[in-house]
């Protein structure tokens, strides 16, 4: 099957490319070129800019294209311009933050999606618009492919070459050990996807030509913020790391959202402890979460503390009464 990935080279993209080769496809990534890759050989390389020229794609055409980077419905709309009736069945890779949030846990896919409200459609993408232009860019999906839809939700991605850096950090951090401060509430809902589950997911769904939505993450339900803390430290904490829970009313702050990645503040109970027994149905299977801390962990052994997480400095003022 030829398939054509839209972003097919960092992260998530990276991940639906390798287990699309795995699998045996035709695969083709579409990006500006600029970013690093270890895609084997047999992957075209397609270089184009989605904001501006496509007509590396003017001669193509493809059984399935997955979108792993439509953030606004411009994005769709152009692809969509550039690819005609040649681009085959599409797939767009959203967000669980696309949801309303959830009345209660236990989510399931009927959960409505966010409105646009006053989001300008050209705003910044940051923590307020991402969740509503990435609701938009999936009625821009129906709009310009029809009813060849499929649409995928993932909580959040963990795994090597994430450039997010949320996940890593905290492996990193536990990796040095001593006191690790860490937000409360310690039971806050958790869920996340391995970048290659979702890879490999999706694969399936384009070989299923998957139509609807489904979301993905694990485990179903959620599980505590301090629990998953605890099973890194377990697994590559050293002798004597304490993980010590700092109450939100010390993180009032906004920049410690960004210091502490992965935190949903205290205030989401139910946007983390959703159910993924549809997406299992489909053929969803998942890597135990030490699968995804040893992945990370070896991935960090060459890469240097990032200057944008926690400073030792900065992490004691917070043990401090």
């Amino acid at each position: 099957m030829k398939i054509l990935i839209v972003g097919g080279t960092s992260f998530v993209g990276r991940s639906i490319a390798h287990a699309a080769v795995a699998k045996g496809h035709d695969v083709s990534v579409l990006n500006r070129g600029v970013t690093p890759n270890d895609l084997p050989d047999s992957v075209h390389r397609l270089i184009g800019d989605r904001q501006g020229d496509l007509s590396v794609l003017n001669d193509k055409s493809f059984d399935v294209t997955i979108d792993a980077i439509a953030y606004r419905p411009k994005d769709v709309e152009q692809l969509a311009k550039a690819l005609g009736n040649r681009g085959g069945h599409y797939i767009q890779i959203s967000s669980i933050s696309a949801y309303k949030y959830p009345a209660a846990v236990g989510a399931k896919e009927d959960t409505p999606i966010l409105e646009l409200g006053t989001t300008d459609l050209d705003a910044p993408v940051d923590g307020q618009t991402y969740g509503p232009l990435k609701a938009a860019s999936e009625r821009a999906a129906h709009e310009y492919f029809g009813t060849n839809v499929g649409i995928i939700r993932p909580t959040y991605v963990i795994g090597s070459h994430d450039k997010t850096m949320r996940f890593p950090y905290w492996v990193a951090r536990i990796q040095r050990g001593g006191k690790v401060a860490f937000p409360g509430p310690a039971s806050s809902a958790m869920q996340w996807i391995d970048a290659r589950d979702l890879g490999e997911f999706t694969v399936l769904m384009a070989e299923k030509k998957f139509v609807g939505g489904v979301h993905i993450c694990s485990p179903s339900l959620g599980m505590g913020f301090g629990d998953v803390l605890q099973r890194i430290a377990k697994r590559v904490g050293p002798s004597g790391t304490e993980l010590v829970e700092i109450a939100p009313s010390k993180l009032s702050d906004s920049s410690w959202f960004e210091k502490f990645p992965l935190w949903s503040g205290g205030f989401d109970p139910t946007s983390l402890a959703i159910n993924n027994e549809y997406a299992v149905s489909l053929g969803l299977t998942l890597r135990s979460l030490e699968e995804s801390i040893d992945d990370t962990a070896s991935w960090l052994s060459d890469i240097p503390w990032s200057e944008n997480w926690l400073n030792a400095d900065a992490e004691q003022t917070l043990f401090e009464d």
